[in-house]
């Protein structure tokens, strides 16, 4: 991968319980340098469980981040890896907490090398936008993804399928999935979008109006706003109950020369 010219992000982002007792999801942002570490988490499992696990990931995701900030592959494992053994030792811990896991999902941006690198399980979504279209998207250790893969649901079913919500992979859950790691990084380019967000958004917003959306804005926070909005309609039209939702709205704009 070539670096192209540095560059600079800005981003807005919203967490938000929904209709919920309670908010299973945790999300934080750390920078260093040109680097910039955005994680998202979203936790299942007994009574406060999920919250537990989700904070646990994020916590550890953003530790790791700020005691050895580093840019990869191998950065993106070491982080990931530390949130794994934080949730492993709290069900070990608490008999209340032996179910709890997360999903998770970490982008990595450096700004001068204008790369990005991320890594995910479970069914929070990393997008890449570039010229206003979905370029690159994680794809879900979820049930439903396997059964698309298999042949045996249609790609347009994913997000109706009544076993949507099994995943098969995350952070706390025995499997023999691996974290999903970028082989390499990705040049950004002036004008890129990239989005970070569980699946209390994407769920109730299709890609299509993602891009709509994105191409009507000038700005991270117009973007986002539109999108929550496209949300809420679905949710009500849909008679459903809002769940949680995390999300991070990140724009790369082209980094001015010194003078």
């Amino acid at each position: 991968m070539t670096s192209g010219a540095a560059v600079k992000l800005s981003w807005a982002q919203a967490g938000e319980i929904g209709m919920r007792a309670t908010n299973q999801d945790a999300m934080g942002v750390a920078r260093n340098g040109a680097l910039t570490c955005f994680v998202v988490a979203d936790g299942t499992g007994g009574h406060h469980g999920g919250e537990v696990a989700s904070r646990l990931v994020a916590d550890a995701v953003l530790g790791a981040f700020g005691a050895a900030p580093s840019f990869g592959a191998a950065a993106l494992q070491a982080y990931v890896g530390k949130s794994i053994d934080s949730v492993a030792e709290a069900r070990g811990a608490d008999a209340e907490l032996a179910d709890m896991s997360s999903t998770v999902a970490v982008l990595l941006v450096d700004e001068h090398a204008a790369s990005a690198v991320w890594a995910h399980l479970g069914d929070t979504r990393i997008y890449l936008f570039r010229a206003g279209r979905v370029l690159a998207v994680t794809k879900d250790h979820s049930l439903t993804q396997q059964l698309i893969e298999a042949g045996y649901v249609s790609a347009d079913q994913l997000r109706l399928h009544p076993q949507r919500h099994i995943l098969v992979a995350a952070v706390g859950a025995e499997s023999e999935v691996p974290v999903a790691v970028s082989d390499d990084a990705i040049a950004l380019e002036a004008g890129d979008a990239l989005l970070v967000c569980s699946d209390g958004l994407w769920e109730w917003v299709q890609e299509n109006e993602m891009e709509q959306a994105l191409a009507a804005s000038s700005r991270s926070q117009d973007w986002l706003a539109a999108m929550c909005a496209i949300a809420d309609g679905a949710v009500k039209a849909a008679g459903k109950v809002r769940d949680n939702y995390s999300v991070y709205a990140i724009r790369v704009h082209q980094q001015e020369a010194a003078t």
